[in-house]
């Protein structure tokens, strides 16, 4: 599955945005993530890449890095084949390139390995970006 992201742009620090992910050919297939996991990963100018969110079956089963949990919420509408990533109390850390990822999860003991690890890695299809800067 190929990805296209939406949603960023400049907000100030404390500050909510909320990006999108859905397939970049229209597919009248509903659910078209189940036999995925779902990540978003971010890279700011100058760091290695990040896996900062993940989700599996919905949004239901998730996981986050500790630098945004409790800020950050993955969720999925399967109708619509999206997956999004709600920010709120932006930083100026937050400031990155974040991209929408699939990995193969077609078990929940699969995704129950690939979820916590959050590595690049294991991730087939990626979107292209979409940039979010927090000042």
């Amino acid at each position: 599955v190929q990805l296209v992201e939406s949603g960023g742009g400049s907000v100030q620090a404390g500050g909510s945005l909320e990006l999108s992910c859905e397939p970049s050919e229209y597919t009248y297939e509903r659910n078209a993530f189940r036999n995925y996991c779902m990540a978003w990963f971010r890279q700011a100018p100058g760091k290695e890449r990040e896996g900062v969110a993940v989700s599996y079956l919905g949004g239901s089963n998730a996981h986050y890095s500790d630098s945004v949990e409790g800020r950050f919420t993955v969720s999925q509408d399967n109708d619509v084949n999206k997956v999004f990533l709600r920010m709120t109390s932006l930083k100026p850390e937050d400031s990155a390139m974040y991209y929408c990822a699939a990995a193969r999860c077609l078990t929940g003991r699969q995704a129950r390995v690939v979820m916590p690890r959050l590595s690049e890695d294991d991730y087939i299809s990626w979107g292209q970006g979409t940039q979010v800067t927090v000042s």
